[in-house]
C-alpha cells in the first residue's frame, strides 16, 4: 500500500528551489536581514494564497456538483470591516488572486493596512489558537518594489498542495542550518507520514505532539483520520467539535513556530487545536494520562537546567539531557492503553548510565515496548548527520513486553547527503507492509533486515536496543590467491613495462 510513498512528499527541488532563491535573496536586498524574518514574512505570503487557492477550488467544487458553498472565508459581493480604520473593504479584494494585480504601491498599503490585518483576526472571536499566536504578527516588507518581486514568485510556484508551505519551511531551515543560524530542524514530511501511518490514528483518539514545531505531525495525522472518518466527521456534531478542537494538542517554546503550526493546522481544516506555548517538561506541564496516542520528534543532544524540571518526569529518569526526559514524559503522560511513536537519537539505545539505563527499562518492563526502527544517518542532513530510531512503545503501567519488532532502515528515498535528491533506495513501502503483517516476521532470520528478539534476551544484554546487538553477521571466506602467483604477476608485469620504457627511448630519444 505504500508503493508510492515518497512520490508525494517532496522536498524543494528544480526550479521551485531557484525561484525561493530568487524571492530570499530579494527580501536580503531589500533589507530584511534576518533569517527568520524572511520566514515570517514568506510564511505569511503563502498563507494568504493558500487560503484563496483553497476557497477558489471549493467554489469550483461547488458549481461541479451543484451545491452553495457554506460560510466562504471570502464573501461574494459583502464587504469586511477594518477594525483597525473603521473602513469597508471588500472581501474579494483581501484575495491573493485579486490584488495580485494592483500597482506595487497599491498593493504594499492594501496587503499591509487591510490584508494582514484581517488574517490576523481569522477565528478571532472564537479565541482559535491560530489568532492567539496571530495578534502579535507584524508585516515587515518595507518596500513596494519587494513586495510585488515576491508575490511575482510566488505566484509562479505550484502550490496546489497546501503541504508546500512545510516543504518551503523545511527548505529555508535547511538554507538557514548552512550557514548556522538555526538550532532546529524539520522532520522531513515522508518521514512524518510514515510514522503517521504506522500508528493508525483513530477518530476516538487524543493525539499529543509536545515538542509540536511546525505541527507536522499533528496535521498528518488529522490529514489521516479525516480521509478515513470523511462521513462520521461531516454528520456527527459532537464528533466534527472534537475533531476541530480537543483531539490535536501541541506544544512548543518558540512562537515563530507556534504561529506556523497554528496556520498549517487551519489551512487543513482544524481552526482550533489546542495548541500553546509551554515548556513541556517544565512543572508546567501537568499532564497526566492524558493522552492516547503521543507522535514526537523531541530535540536532543541538549541539557536543561534540573531546578526547571518536573519532579514527575526525573522520577523515571534522574537526568537534564532532553532526548532521556521528553521519553519520560510520553510514558507520563499517556494513558494506559495510549501509544507512543518517537524519534530518538540513537544513545537512547545503548547508552549505559544510568538514566539511560533507567528508560530502557521502564520501557522494557513496566510498558510494552513493541518496536525499534534504525534510520540512516542521512535522513536528517543537512540539519544534522546523527544517527536515529523510532521507539515504539503501548503504556501499560504492568510491563506486556514480550517479543520487540527491529527493523534496519537503510535508505528512504532520498539520498544520504546533504542534498537529498530523490533515489530508488526506499524501505518505507517494506517497513509499512511488514509492520502491518508482524504476525508473518516470526520466521525472520538475525540475518534478515527485520526480526523479532524475545524480551529475555533483550534482558539478558542490558536492555540494548540498537539492531546489530542482535543482528546476526554473516562472515563469508575470503580465499586469497598464494603469494607466489601474486609476485609473479607483478614481475611480469615490470618486465612488459621495461620493455615499453626501452621501446620509446629508442624511438624518440
Amino acid at each position: 500500500m505504500a508503493s508510492n510513498q515518497n512520490q508525494n512528499s517532496s522536498t524543494i527541488t528544480g526550479d521551485a528551489k531557484s525561484r525561493i532563491d530568487k524571492i530570499w535573496d530579494t527580501l536580503w536586498a531589500g533589507g530584511i536581514t534576518v533569517p527568520v524574518t524572511i520566514l515570517e514574512q514568506l510564511t505569511y505570503l503563502f498563507f494568504i494564497k493558500l487560503l484563496d487557492d483553497k476557497q477558489r477550488r471549493e467554489e469550483s467544487n461547488a458549481i461541479e456538483f451543484g451545491y452553495e458553498l457554506e460560510d466562504p472565508l471570502f464573501k461574494k459581493g459583502q464587504k469586511w470591516t477594518n477594525p483597525e480604520t473603521n473602513q469597508e473593504v471588500p472581501y474579494e479584494e483581501l484575495r491573493w488572486s485579486v490584488f495580485k494585480s494592483f500597482s506595487a504601491q497599491n498593493m504594499l498599503h492594501h496587503v499591509r493596512n487591510n490584508v494582514f490585518v484581517f488574517i490576523k483576526g481569522i477565528g478571532k472571536e472564537s479565541g482559535s489558537a491560530y489568532s492567539r499566536y496571530m495578534q502579535d504578527a507584524v508585516f515587515s516588507i518595507p518596500k513596494a518594489d519587494v513586495l510585488q518581486s515576491v508575490v511575482d514568485d510566488i505566484d509562479l510556484l505550484d502550490m496546489e498542495d497546501a503541504d508546500t508551505m512545510g516543504d518551503v519551511y523545511e527548505y529555508m531551515l535547511a538554507r538557514m542550518s548552512e550557514k548556522g543560524q538555526n538550532g532546529q530542524f524539520r522532520t522531513p514530511r515522508h518521514i512524518i507520514r510514515m510514522i503517521i501511518t504506522m500508528a493508525e490514528p483513530k477518530i476516538d483518539d487524543v493525539i499529543c505532539d509536545p515538542a509540536m514545531g511546525s505541527a507536522g505531525f499533528i496535521m498528518e495525522a488529522a490529514k489521516q483520520i479525516y480521509d478515513q472518518n470523511r462521513a462520521v466527521i461531516q454528520s456527527n456534531e459532537d464528533v466534527r467539535k472534537r475533531y476541530y478542537s480537543t483531539m490535536f494538542n501541541g506544544f512548543d517554546t518558540d512562537q515563530t513556530m507556534l504561529r506556523i503550526g497554528a496556520m498549517n493546522m487551519l489551512l487543513h481544516g482544524i481552526p482550533s487545536p489546542n495548541i500553546k506555548y509551554q515548556d513541556s517538561l517544565s512543572e508546567d506541564n501537568t499532564d497526566q494520562s492524558r493522552y492516547t496516542l503521543c507522535v514526537a520528534n523531541p530535540p536532543f543532544s541538549g541539557k536543561v537546567l534540573k531546578g526547571t524540571i518536573s519532579k514527575s518526569l526525573l522520577s523515571i529518569a534522574n537526568t537534564n539531557a532532553t532526548e532521556l526526559l521528553f521519553v519520560a514524559l510520553f510514558v507520563r503522560s499517556l494513558k494506559v492503553g495510549g501509544r507512543c511513536f518517537s524519534v530518538v537519537p540513537d544513545g537512547v539505545l545503548f547508552g549505559n548510565d544510568k538514566a539511560h539505563m533507567a528508560i530502557r527499562k521502564e520501557l522494557v518492563d513496566k510498558q510494552c515496548l513493541r518496536a525499534v526502527i534504525s534510520m540512516p544517518a542521512g535522513v536528517f542532513q543537512p540539519y544534522s548527520g546523527v544517527s536515529t530510531a523510532i521507539l515504539v512503545f503501548t503504556k501499560t503501567d504492568a510491563g506486556g513486553t514480550d517479543k520487540v519488532w527491529f527493523y534496519e532502515m537503510r535508505g528512504d528515498g532520498f539520498t544520504l547527503n546533504a542534498k537529498r535528491t530523490p533515489c530508488s533506495d526506499d524501505d518505507i513501502p517494506d517497513l509499512l507492509q511488514r509492520w502491518q503483517h508482524l504476525d508473518a516476521e516470526t520466521d525472520r532470520t538475525r540475518k534478515d533486515q527485520s526480526f523479532l528478539v524475545p524480551v529475555d534476551e533483550i534482558r539478558q544484554n542490558d536492555y540494548d536496543l540498537t539492531f546489530n546487538k542482535y543482528k546476526e553477521v554473516v562472515r563469508e571466506k575470503v580465499v586469497y590467491d598464494d603469494p607466489k602467483d601474486v609476485f609473479a604477476r607483478i614481475e611480469a608485469l615490470e618486465t612488459q613495462f621495461a620493455a615499453k620504457q626501452q621501446e620509446f627511448k629508442t624511438k624518440y630519444l
